[in-house]
């Protein structure tokens, strides 16, 4: 009778068998492959160079540039800070010429501000919307500026509808309460109270350590008394 092979017998022919493949199929592709592992190779290599040897130095051109135009923001010299004063360069100057950078994102944030002030509003909405962060924070506040800038063109359902993603993007005492009551406000305007109480009691429940909830009792009785008349 024939000595049956133990399955570990078997596990070892599958895995030897596994390996004369791989090694079959290395050496009938040996160049490929090793043409494979060269692209490879060069496009890291130029990736990093990339960074090192032009973004890296872009990225500290555009900061000692921006630093002027910041300074113009602080001082409410925002047409200054916008445009830049022949000297140095404003934030839209900023953004066309180091768009890659992260100081030109962050251009895209002042310039958005800057226009808002100046009373430019569809303007301010369309850098604001440009504007990207990984800080929620920021985030937040820049989509309550576009909130500002739809309620200052009238268009209040946009304005709303910003104000509240604003609240939402990261719950926090401060600017989650702050769109919510300027959210409110601006659904009292449009006549729906209730959805004005709603907010309004959001505050008073979810931020009661916000500066916002220490008057925010008189808004909700305000808003019963319209619902009840």
């Amino acid at each position: 009778m024939a000595k049956k092979k133990k399955p570990s017998d078997h596990g070892l022919e599958n895995v030897e068998n596994v390996l004369s493949k791989t090694e079959r199929y290395i050496e009938e592709n040996q160049k490929s492959l090793t043409i494979i592992v060269i692209v490879i190779a060069v496009i890291i290599g130029g990736y990093l160079g990339y960074k090192k040897l032009f973004l890296a130095p872009t990225e500290l051109e555009a900061q000692s540039e921006m630093y002027v135009a910041e300074k113009y923001f602080e001082a409410d010299s925002f047409r200054l800070a916008l445009e830049g004063d022949g000297s140095y360069l404003g934030f839209i100057d900023i953004i066309d010429e180091y768009g890659i950078t992260k100081c030109a994102n962050l251009a895209k944030y002042y310039a958005g501000v800057c226009h808002l002030k100046l009373g430019e509003y569809e303007d301010a909405i369309e850098y604001l919307k440009k504007f990207d962060s990984d800080d929620v924070l920021v985030a937040s506040i820049a989509l309550g500026a576009i909130g500002d800038a739809y309620v200052e063109l009238g268009e209040l359902e946009e304005g709303v509808e910003f104000y509240l993603k604003a609240a939402e993007r990261k719950k926090n005492d401060f600017t989650s309460a702050v769109f919510l009551k300027k959210a409110g406000l601006v659904y009292e305007e449009l006549g729906d109270y209730k959805k004005a109480l709603e907010l309004y009691e959001k505050i008073e429940n979810q931020f009661p350590k916000s500066e916002e909830s220490r008057d925010i009792e008189k808004y909700i009785t305000g808003m019963k008394i319209k619902l009840k008349s």
